[in-house]
């Protein structure tokens, strides 16, 4: 059975598209059956694989709506992993789903046909707290947070918890934080160590040693359509994100 994980933050620019498309494309390279759906309406994990928006006919809008499966809209990629892309019309789908019947879990319900055929399926989720993110919430096991390491972050972080707390009780009794990481890290900060030390104080064993750093690299790759494990191979970025699959896996090996 698949484990799935939505990369969620409230805040925005925290890392959380970098992360979804690079880890899952790692974790893929070390050997699992991954899967990962864009649900973000920007469509940036979509193109960060290399498939352009608008040539997708069936995809996370579809499979939400019930105009197609989940198995339908799989697309295959070069990058080892499988996607769920997302096209221009999943920016309507918030106001659409309100008028859906199960509109929380619609997402939950879709992807449970592709438990089985995968072992972890990440779900990227747009910065906000809205009907896309709450089926990615009400879907999943436990969420993985990336934070970046600013002051701003932390008020974005409290309103995510206080989100998860909601969702917990109402929705999703088991839900879970799975991990924290620090992304756009720089140690030789003032501010960083003193948002790592109030994020730890928090989350305790919880964060993640790997932090990611700032990396001109990690930036170009989306541009290129590929995940910075095929864009540079040996680089700081590539090294970040594969030591974070590896803890990843660590942490999941029950």
């Amino acid at each position: 059975m698949a484990k799935f994980l939505p990369i969620a933050n409230q805040k925005g620019g925290g890392g959380i598209t970098t992360t979804a498309v690079n880890l899952s494309s790692c974790v893929a390279a070390l050997g699992k059956k991954v899967l990962i759906i864009d649900l973000d309406p920007q469509g940036n994990t979509t193109s960060g694989y290399g498939i352009p928006k608008r040539s997708v006919k069936n995809g996370v809008y579809e499979v939400l709506i019930g105009e197609c499966s989940a198995e339908a809209a799989v697309q295959h990629t070069q990058f080892r992993a499988d996607i769920i892309p997302s096209n221009t019309r999943l920016a309507g789908a918030a106001l659409e789903l309100v008028d859906l019947e199960n509109r929380e879990s619609r997402l939950r319900r879709a992807l449970a046909p592709l438990s089985g055929k995968y072992d972890y399926i990440f779900i990227d989720c747009p910065p906000s707290l809205d009907l896309l993110t709450l089926n990615s919430l009400c879907a999943c096991d436990t969420v993985l947070i990336p934070i970046q390491c600013e002051y701003y972050a932390l008020e974005g972080l409290s309103e995510l918890m206080s989100t998860l707390k909601t969702v917990r009780k109402k929705y999703n009794h088991y839900l879970d934080v799975e991990g924290v990481v620090f992304t756009m890290y720089s140690g030789r900060l003032n501010l960083t160590i003193q948002v790592v030390d109030q994020v730890k104080k928090f989350f305790g064993d919880k964060v993640y040693k790997t932090t990611v750093p700032r990396s001109v690299r990690l930036s170009e790759a989306p541009s290129y359509g590929q995940p910075i494990n095929f864009y540079e191979p040996g680089g700081k970025g590539t090294e970040a994100y594969m030591d974070l699959a590896m803890e990843f896996l660590k942490n999941n090996r029950h």
